[in-house]
């Protein structure tokens, strides 16, 4: 059927909303894609809802060309199953929970493994039921503290998440590799770049992990890539770790007065003034930083831990989040603050700006008596036998030549600072360059995590139960969608490729005279005949100028405009992305057009 825009339900936009931030949210809001219905939930008008179900199906496709069969879950779940594996409260404040009239437990869930693991071991009892893979394109639910960008960064979002079951590692290995290949062609189709990158598991759980991200400068995660063909999102690089250094000989360490000096900056330059050194001037990188973070766990309880950290780094709280709940044994999520006043206040031996390592063992360090409550964890380039210069607990004073191992000890290592360009890759493939990008998908093997949580057994070739190994594969439909609007627009709208556009043609009709709207309205049916899809600008009294915008604004892949050439027997075709005009003759377009 033509679309016709005098009776869609569809107001275009001339100015940006103020609380969108990216393209993708601004034009697909003026485009009439999408409505603000709350922070973080939108409301998908006709024209969004056309392309989200091109993206869904080609998705579809892709995960049925691999056997896997579509199944749906409710969101609304009750609260039992994530008791069974911990989530109910390793997920924290990021899951929207709720009791109905009888107080029961409920959850909007953000993820549905539990819910596959059970309908798997309730239809399923032997080896001969397996492989199979299972998938749903579902709403999920997240209570986002900052919510942004759109449909980037959600409350509510929707995915595809499937699951594979096999009864031995060497099965989930090929069910990874079948849906990695599915992605792969999944974001082909789409026409949308993405690179697979080594990442984190995270709350998922499981061993191998990768995302797949679109490189964009507004993309949220960073990642990274070397010449040799290493990649991998920040949070799963690991340090190329310099070897330990004998300190038998090595020199003591000396207390210095170090006045005004709570940067870094200004105690490199107190360095090279009170101890210059021959060979070269001391650095940022000679430095050791102590950072005091609080790591709130999913239950609220604060645990408060020091980082020592070259002073030529930054410490990247993503890459915290990722790795410090296994530091410090938490399960589940946690979030990441800088240490608060009140933080500090239970704790005077932290001497702000001049902080040492030595906090929370039961020693004292340099006349720093310590309450041992503090956790204290450095990076990996801290090794034994390294010499640093760093606070001495004590109010203008710093130590040099402090002695990793000889002088101080550490709880533990972490990759807890940024990765820089020019780092050395961890498989010796050459220099990282960093890039920023938007998680796509991300796969799991998740292994037996959850089927041993809820006892998801079956019977094997030798008549014994058998704990099944699962994978988990994800994309982000809705987030796709955004994706594709960053990628494919201009400064005058979008321009969405064909295979996901909510039309092949957008006919406008301008100039006056009632043979111009029927000449327009006949072309339009002779297209929907030949199988294209037409949106059809058919409203009467509204300037070319107008028509134009909204053509251009919505992005339909190529405009057909019925105006004064038709005098001639001529219509105009314009490539949307191109902007490359041409008139062709009306009785050969529509053949033209359907090649």
């Amino acid at each position: 059927m033509v679309l016709k825009l005098s009776t869609m339900f569809l107001r275009t936009l001339r100015e940006d909303p103020v609380d969108a931030e990216v393209a993708s949210h601004k034009l697909l809001v003026r485009a009439g894609y999408i409505r603000r219905a709350a922070p973080g939930i939108y409301t998908w008008l006709p024209l969004g809802l056309k392309v989200l179900g091109k993206v869904e199906n080609i998705i579809r496709e892709e995960m049925n060309a691999i056997g896997g069969q579509e199944v749906h879950f409710p969101a609304l779940l009750p609260r039992e199953p994530y008791e069974q594996t911990g989530r109910w409260t390793e997920y924290g404040e990021a899951l929207f929970r709720l009791k109905d009239r009888k107080d029961a437990d409920y959850l909007l869930a953000p993820t549905h493994e539990e819910m596959f693991t059970l309908l798997v071991k309730d239809l399923y009892s032997s080896y001969k039921d397996l492989p199979v893979y299972l998938y749903q394109i579902q709403h999920k639910y997240r209570d986002e503290a900052r919510p942004r960008a759109g449909l980037l960064r959600g409350r509510e979002f929707i995915m595809k998440d499937s699951y594979s079951f096999n009864i031995d590692d060497e099965g989930l290995d090929e069910a990874y590799a079948a849906h990695r290949a599915a992605y792969l062609k999944i974001f082909e189709r789409l026409g949308l770049e993405v690179v697979p990158v080594y990442a984190q598991a995270g709350a998922m759980g499981g061993s191998k992990s990768e995302e797949f991200l679109h490189p964009t400068e507004i993309g949220e995660d960073t990642f990274v890539r070397s010449p040799g063909g290493y990649a991998a999102n920040v949070e799963a690089v690991t340090t190329v770790v310099p070897e330990s250094i004998d300190y038998a000989n090595a020199e003591p360490f000396e207390v210095l007065d170090t006045p005004d000096t709570p940067t870094i900056e200004t105690l490199v330059a107190a360095a090279n003034q009170l101890r210059p050194r021959a060979e070269r001037e001391w650095e940022a990188k000679d430095t050791l930083k102590n950072v005091v973070l609080a790591i709130v766990d999913p239950e609220g309880e604060r645990h408060l831990v020091v980082l020592g950290v070259p002073g030529d780094r930054q410490v990247d709280e993503k890459r915290v989040e990722a790795t410090i709940g296994a530091a410090l044994g938490i399960n589940g999520e946690v979030q990441v603050e800088q240490a608060s006043a009140e933080d500090l206040k239970k704790h005077p031996e932290i001497v702000t700006g001049y902080l040492g390592p030595g906090l929370g063992r039961d020693q004292q360090l340099l006349g720093a008596e310590t309450s041992g409550k503090i956790t204290y964890l450095v990076d990996p380039r801290v090794v034994p036998g390294s010499a640093w210069i760093t606070g001495a607990n004590e109010h203008g004073k710093h130590v040099f030549n402090l002695v990793a191992e000889r002088d101080f000890t550490w709880d533990g290592t972490i990759e807890a600072v940024n990765v820089l360009d020019g780092d050395p890759a961890p498989d010796g493939s050459g220099p990282l360059s960093t890039e920023r990008g938007i998680e796509m998908g991300h796969i799991f093997q998740l292994g037996r995590k959850y089927a041993e949580s809820l006892d998801l057994k079956v019977l094997d070739s030798n008549g014994k139960l058998q704990v099944v190994t699962m994978g988990s594969y994800g994309v982000g439909v809705t987030r796709a969608v955004a994706a594709l609007a960053e990628s494919y627009h201009d400064e005058n709208g979008l321009t969405w490729p064909r295979q996901i556009a909510p039309a092949d043609i957008h006919l406008v009709v301008t100039g006056k005279g009632a043979e111009l709207m029927q000449a327009g309205a006949k072309l339009a049916e002779e297209f929907e005949a030949a199988g294209l899809d037409v949106i059809f600008d058919d409203r009467p009294k509204l300037s070319a100028g107008v028509k134009f915008s909204d053509a251009e604004l919505i992005g339909v892949p190529t405009i057909v405009v019925v105006g004064r050439g038709l005098a001639d027997g001529l219509v105009e075709v314009k490539d949307r992305a191109t902007g490359e005009r041409r008139d062709v003759k009306l009785d050969e377009v529509v053949a033209e057009l359907s090649k």
